[in-house]
């Protein structure tokens, strides 16, 4: 059977980590040459690694994706490398702006201490524009680099990972909420952009996943059990729901779908609680 991205070259920012490695891992069984973005160039190194031992091709490259200039550095590099780009994910994030990605055993009790300012009245305008830089303007970067690089290859896919959060506000996390609304927002903007360049562009918004990111979260037992009792699925996602979705929406399954949004969440967001 023919895999769903052979031939493909696919971008994936915060590729070493989380939903981003996911997706990296994801794509590449699907037969995707993946340039594995990352600010850890040591993790995204071992992504590589780990997709070059499966008998697929792969390339790190160090990207701070709030910085232009990285970005554009990045967007050069997957051309140099492999001569295209057919399909992106901006999966770099952070959920506050103290955030650092550690792997999943290390997360657990790291950034317990640094969330001073979650709540508005006490916000600082530096960590407000940090999650902003990193989770809004490094995606509007990212989407802009690569969308020209789509254009040299004759189009492409892009998906940009939003968040419930971007539709339902959550206590202590409106940096991170209005972040990824306008990833939303963004997103809409530029399917419409970029339809004329045959660039789809479409989001997928998960829900409460186990992930690096979450880890301080999901070592909280009551705290897993409450967000397992709002979900209708009864379960937290991983971040192979996620890359899933991101797949369907790069392949040509998707050809036909552009400005969209997906909410792998359980159902959370359709419950009428959420």
């Amino acid at each position: 059977m023919t895999k769903r991205l052979a031939g493909k070259v696919a971008v994936i920012t915060g590729g070493a980590s989380g939903i981003g490695r996911e997706c990296s891992l994801r794509f590449a069984e699907e037969g995707a040459k993946i340039v594995v973005a990352d600010i850890n160039l040591d993790r995204a190194s071992s992504v590589c690694a780990e997709i070059k031992a499966a008998g697929n091709e792969a390339v790190p490259f160090a990207v701070d994706a709030s910085i232009p200039e990285d970005v554009v550095a990045m967007a050069d590099a997957a051309m140099n490398e492999f001569g295209q780009v057919d399909a992106c994910v901006a999966a770099a994030g952070i959920s506050h702006a103290s955030y650092v990605s550690r792997e999943p055993q290390e997360q657990a009790g790291a950034d317990r201490h640094d969330r001073h300012d979650m709540m508005l009245i006490d916000k600082s305008l530096a960590n407000w524009q940090r999650v902003l830089d990193v989770n809004l303007t490094g995606v509007m970067l990212t989407n802009q680099a690569i969308a020209k690089k789509m254009q040299e290859s004759g189009g492409g896919a892009i998906v940009n990972i939003a968040s419930i959060a971007g539709k339902t506000a959550l206590m202590g996390a409106s940096d991170y909420c209005v972040s990824k609304a306008g990833v939303w927002m963004l997103t809409k903007c530029g399917a419409i952009e970029l339809a004329r360049h045959g660039i789809r562009v479409n989001a997928v918004g998960p829900g409460y996943i186990k992930t690096s990111m979450s880890g301080a979260a999901t070592s909280n037992d009551a705290w897993v059990e409450d967000r397992i009792k709002e979900t209708p699925l009864r379960r937290l996602g991983e971040p192979s729901d996620i890359a899933n979705a991101c797949l369907y929406l790069c392949s040509d399954e998707a050809s036909f779908v552009t400005g969209e949004i997906i909410f792998p969440d359980g159902g959370l967001i359709a419950d009428s609680r959420a």
